[in-house]
């Protein structure tokens, strides 16, 4: 078998050049209106619904980072609404747990979907970050939010 390479033109330019196929480029920003923060003193609790994949992962580590950032001693993703979570979703579950270690803040999961629950168990997350039923009993597992780093702020 011989291969020819096919001869260019001497000169180039748009007029010789073939025209580029034009790609449709999908673009999705995701405000934090997506995954809304409510506070309570230096707990926050972070409330994610829907599908969580791919299209939108970076932008719950983005949230969950952020309020690590903003001071958070104990964060509480609220996953109830969820449906589906992919690797990216884990991945961003498991940057955001290695963050919280780091700063000393207790990361708790909020998650009743049974598809979402076998994700954590298959991928042993569930081992990592506690796993509660509900909003209101993960929050409770959280240790004291008095603790020295406010104590200091404190006049008395």
């Amino acid at each position: 078998m011989r291969w020819t390479i096919p001869r260019l033109p001497l000169r180039s330019g748009p007029e010789t050049r073939p025209a580029l196929p034009i790609r449709e480029v999908a673009v999705v920003v995701v405000s934090e209106d997506r995954f809304p923060a409510a506070w309570s003193g230096r707990t926050a609790v972070v409330t994610v619904s829907g599908e969580i994949d791919l299209t939108n992962a970076d932008g719950l580590r983005d949230v969950l980072l952020s309020t690590l950032d903003a001071g958070a001693r104990g964060l509480v993703v609220d996953m109830t609404g969820t449906t589906f979570l992919d690797s990216a979703g884990v991945s961003a579950l498991v940057r955001t747990s290695r963050r919280a270690s780091t700063t000393d803040t207790t990361l708790r999961l909020v998650v009743t979907a049974p598809p979402v629950l076998r994700v954590l168990d298959l991928v042993g997350l569930d081992r990592l970050i506690g796993v509660y039923p509900s909003v209101s009993v993960a929050v409770a597992s959280l240790p004291d939010q008095t603790g020295p780093g406010l104590r200091a702020l404190l006049p008395w």
